[in-house]
């Protein structure tokens, strides 16, 4: 999972891309980076770390250009190294082209080891190269000509912005996996992972970049082509579930609307009696006032958020997780203590968290803690972006809902029901890629 944003303006756009970028921070806090075109070249900078801290107001100035990317990344098993930082670069023709991607290719090693059988030499561990020597193979000019060349080829989930010869080009792969978005602020255009990144720069947003839909962004408007395939779209469940801001809509779906409906269900099918609902923070937080709401026990800031701290999910080693939730969320006593208490989240992935968080609730003085989840357990690997790359790192593929109550020492577990799910974004699951839930996945993850 990362993010990206696309610009296309009359004006400077170093400085909106900044903003926007720290608007998708949440996505991806390892590194960061931008390109510009300033019509006579790209400019780049890149930078591990958080976008606050990669760019000045000097290098903002220095980035002069009407057309640019940007990039937010967190690392998936490709590792973090300054190496893999977005947006990369090729050259062809005598032209240059830029390109940032969020999500994953299932068929990248394949891929990779053929052109190096053909005497490509990359300079990256990641897929978004592969993505780039595959386009610029195939263009000749015509840049929609030679993306869809390259997504007969590629397989599995890309959302990508690129820049092209005075243009900004964006686009999504057959089954929208991952998420991209149009906006507009009077004649800029910007495209971008989430509608945040636009509204936060003044724009405001227009659509979704369909599923397989390929936008080409020039001095004459808005073009779009499509690529032709049987695929159908799957947008990942955990977009709404985990991932998106809370003010995100994407496909049609609020991702605070989403959580605090599955809230609701969740007191519908596993009701809890205790004298107090509480949020694991942030995305948490929307589903405990659904449950709260709904049982009509009253909602308690429970857990303190440390706001400098990033997500704990997205850090690369376990270690790094561990202690990151420590860092970023503490018991308040005066709230917990004497009280027996419903602690809502959005998921159990490995289990660290939960078993943390009761531990210290449990020792800040709460008499009883329950677990309620908004999302089926997640059994199986995802190969579409985000880190779960082998099983044995998923404690619900691994234990029973039982065996994950006594392991994370709750005193009750209950998960949300796939149905419920359903409900909660009122659209069949058959419009949801879930295969972290049942292992069907849309892309077959062995395809070669």
């Amino acid at each position: 999972m990362c993010g990206v944003i696309g610009i296309y303006s009359k004006s400077n756009v170093a400085t909106s891309l900044f903003y926007g970028m720290n608007s998708l921070q949440h996505r991806g806090q390892e590194a960061t980076g931008m390109a510009i075109d300033n019509g006579e070249e790209i400019l780049r900078k890149r930078a591990m770390g958080l976008v606050i801290d990669a760019y000045t107001e000097e290098s903002l100035r220095e980035l002069a250009g009407n057309i640019g990317i940007g990039h937010v990344r967190y690392s998936t098993a490709e590792g973090s190294h300054d190496y893999n930082i977005q947006p990369i670069m090729g050259f062809v023709g005598g032209e240059t082209i830029a390109i940032a991607n969020d999500g994953n290719l299932v068929n990248y090693q394949v891929l990779r080891e053929r052109l190096e059988e053909e005497g490509m030499m990359f300079q990256t561990t990641n897929d978004t190269e592969v993505i780039l020597y595959l386009i610029t193979r195939y263009y000749d000019g015509d840049i929609v000509a030679a993306i869809k060349k390259t997504m007969k080829v590629i397989k599995g989930a890309y959302s990508v912005t690129a820049l092209v010869k005075g243009k900004v080009v964006a686009f999504r792969d057959p089954n929208g996996f991952r998420p991209l978005v149009l906006g507009r602020d009077e004649d800029d255009v910007i495209v971008a992972s989430e509608n945040a990144a636009i509204e936060i720069i003044g724009g405001q947003m227009t659509r979704d970049i369909g599923a397989g839909e390929i936008l080409v962004i020039d001095e004459t408007g808005i073009h779009s082509d499509h690529f032709e395939s049987e695929d159908t779209p799957k947008n990942c469940i955990f977009e709404y579930v985990y991932f998106a801001r809370n003010d995100a809509t994407l496909d049609d779906i609020n991702a605070y609307t989403f959580r605090r409906r599955c809230g609701e269900i969740l007191w519908e099918e596993a009701p809890c009696d205790v004298d107090l609902v509480v949020p694991v923070p942030d995305s948490g937080i929307p589903s405990a006032i659904g449950y709260a709401q709904a049982a009509k026990i009253p909602y308690g800031e429970g857990l303190v958020k440390n706001r400098y701290m990033g997500r704990t999910f997205i850090k690369p080693t376990q270690k790094e997780r561990d202690m990151a939730v420590k860092l970023k969320l503490n018991p308040l006593g005066d709230v917990v203590k004497g009280k027996s208490i419903v602690l809502l989240d959005d998921s159990i992935v490995r289990g660290t968290t939960s078993r943390n968080l009761i531990h210290r609730l449990r020792e800040a003085g709460a008499k009883e803690v329950h677990m309620r989840i908004t999302s089926p357990p997640v059994k199986y690997s995802c190969y579409y972006g985000i880190d779960t790359p082998n099983r044995k790192h998923l404690i619900a593929a691994n234990q029973s809902i039982k065996e994950i109550e006594e392991n994370i020492g709750a005193d009750s577990l209950a998960f949300i029901s796939m149905d419920g799910l359903a409900r909660a974004g009122k659209k069949s699951m058959d419009n949801y890629c879930i295969a972290c839930f049942n292992g069907d996945y849309p892309v077959d993850p062995t395809v070669i």
